[in-house]
C-alpha cells in the first residue's frame, strides 16, 4: 500500500509526526514478520490466515511526505520538521505566501503532478488549512482515496477560511477520522454515512505526549534567553504559575487597528501590573505593530516579553507553566485542556467546544471584546489547574488512524474479491 501524506502549515506538522511514527512502527512488525518466513511457502500461508485477512499486518507501507511549503521559513517550518523528528519531506512543492486562492490553485497544480506520478492508494490530509482543501480536492479529481484526519470539527462561523477549507474536505474524504464525540455527531447531522467515519481520539494529544518529558525539562530561563526577540532589554524573571502567555494571529484580532490597539493597551496597561506576560510574536502580529504605531508601547513595557516564534517544545513548556494562556489559536486550546491551563479563547467561536468550561474543558471564549476579556481574566486568575482527558485524548490516536486506513483498505478488496466471485 502506498500512503502519500500532505503538510502545508506549521499546526499540521504537530498532527503528522505522530502518524509517521506509527507507519514506521508498523513497518517494522512487517519486517519482523516477514523475517520469520524462511520460505515463499511460508510467507503465503502467513497471509491465508485468520489474522492476516482482518488486518494485513504484513502489508509493508510505502510512504511519501509532501510539504507544500504554505510555512516555509526556518521558524515557521524547519524547527518543528527537527524538534519532531519529522523525516524531511520527500516532496516540497514549494507555495509560499499569497492571497488562499494563490495557495489553493498553486497547490492544486503541483500536487495533480505528483499524484499522476505517484499513483498513491490514498491521500491523507490533516487540519484545515489550505494545503488539506486543496490537496483533498485533487484526490478526488484522480480518483485517489482521501483520508482527513481531524474531522468534523465546526465553528459555524463561514466567514473563517478554515471552516471552508473544513467543510470540503469532509464533503469529499472517503474516510473520516474525528478526535471527538461533537466532531462525529457533526458529521451524521451533516449526512455522511457512520460508515464512513472513525472516531479516533485527538492525533495532536499524541504529540505532546510524546514530547511531555522532554519539554519539562526546559528551564523557564533558557526558552527566554534562545527566543528573545529584543536581547537587549532587560525582563522579569520567570517562574512557575506566575505569568501570562499571549498568542495573536488571526486577521480579525490583529488586522484591524482599533480592535488590535485595544488588546495591546489591555495587555500593557492591565495584564502586566500583575503579571508578566509573555508573547511570542507572529510574524503578521509583528507586522502590525509597526503599522499601527503600537511597537514603542509595547517595547517600553518591560513586563511584556516578546519572543520569535517558538518551536514545539518551548511552547509546551511556556503552557506547562503559565497561570493562564491567552490565545487565538486552535491547537493551544486543546494542550490547555490536558495541562489544565487556564485559557481565555480570543474568539467569538471554536471548532473544538470539547476544550470549552462549558463541556469539561479549559477555556472560555471572549472574542475580543475588552469588558469580556478583564471580566474573565479576573476569574481565570483564580482557577487552579485543572487538567482533562476527553475520551480517546490517551497518546494512541495516531496508531487507530493508520488501522482505520488498513482495515478500510482490507474491507475495499474484500468486497472486490467477493463481486469478482459472483460474477
Amino acid at each position: 500500500m502506498k500512503i502519500l501524506s500532505v503538510v502545508g502549515a506549521r499546526p499540521n506538522f504537530m498532527k503528522i509526526a505522530p502518524f509517521i511514527k506509527a507507519i514506521n512502527n508498523h513497518n517494522a512488525k512487517c519486517n519482523i514478520q516477514n523475517a520469520d518466513c524462511k520460505t515463499p511457502y511460508e510467507k503465503q500461508k502467513t497471509r491465508n490466515t485468520k489474522h492476516e485477512t482482518r488486518n494485513n499486518p504484513l502489508e509493508h507501507i510505502d510512504h511519501i511526505l509532501v510539504h507544500t511549503g504554505q510555512h516555509y521559513d526556518d521558524r515557521m517550518s524547519k524547527s518543528f520538521f527537527e524538534e519532531l523528528n519529522i523525516p524531511e519531506a520527500d516532496i516540497n512543492l514549494g507555495i509560499g505566501s499569497g492571497s488562499h486562492a494563490e495557495q489553493v490553485g498553486n497547490t492544486m497544480i503541483a500536487f495533480e503532478k505528483v499524484l499522476r506520478a505517484e499513483k498513491s492508494d490514498w491521500v491523507v490530509v490533516v487540519g484545515d488549512v489550505n494545503a488539506t482543501l486543496a490537496c483533498s480536492v485533487t484526490a478526488k479529481k484522480e480518483n485517489i482515496k482521501c483520508c482527513h484526519i481531524e474531522a468534523g470539527l465546526r465553528s459555524g462561523d463561514l466567514s473563517m477560511p478554515e471552516e471552508i477549507n473544513r467543510l470540503v474536505t469532509d464533503r469529499l474524504s472517503d474516510l473520516l477520522l474525528t478526535p471527538d464525540h461533537i466532531s462525529t455527531k457533526n458529521l451524521i447531522r451533516e449526512g455522511v454515512p457512520e460508515s464512513a467515519i472513525r472516531m479516533v481520539g485527538n492525533i495532536m494529544i499524541d504529540t505532546l505526549e510524546s514530547n511531555r518529558n522532554k519539554a519539562s525539562a526546559l528551564q523557564l530561563s533558557e526558552v527566554h534567553r534562545r527566543n528573545a526577540l529584543l536581547e537587549y532589554q532587560f525582563h522579569p524573571s520567570l517562574h512557575e504559575d506566575r505569568y501570562i502567555v499571549v498568542t495573536l494571529h488571526r486577521p480579525s484580532n490583529v488586522d484591524e487597528k482599533t480592535v488590535f490597539s485595544s488588546l495591546v493597551h489591555f495587555l500593557t496597561r492591565e495584564v502586566t501590573n500583575d503579571f508578566p506576560v509573555v508573547w511570542p510574536i507572529h510574524p503578521r502580529a509583528l507586522k502590525r505593530l509597526e503599522e499601527f504605531g503600537l511597537w514603542q508601547e509595547v517595547v517600553e513595557q518591560k513586563s511584556l516579553i516578546l519572543l520569535h516564534p517558538v518551536g514545539y517544545h518551548d511552547m509546551l513548556r511556556l503552557n506547562m507553566g503559565a497561570k493562564m494562556i491567552l490565545t487565538d489559536s486552535g491547537g493551544l486550546q486543546e494542550e490547555c485542556t490536558i495541562l489544565g491551563t487556564p485559557c481565555l479563547t480570543l474568539r467569538w467561536n471554536t471548532e473544538r467546544p470539547v476544550t470549552l468550561r462549558d463541556h469539561g474543558g479549559a477555556s472560555v471564549l471572549v472574542g475580543n471584546n475588552i469588558d469580556r476579556i478583564r471580566s474573565e481574566y479576573n476569574i481565570a486568575r483564580n482557577l487552579s489547574r485543572t487538567p482533562v482527558r476527553p475520551d480517546l485524548w490517551d497518546g494512541h490516536a495516531a496508531e487507530r488512524c493508520l488501522k482505520a486506513i488498513l482495515e478500510y483498505g482490507e474491507g475495499s478488496r474484500q468486497q472486490a474479491v467477493g463481486s469478482s466471485r459472483l460474477s
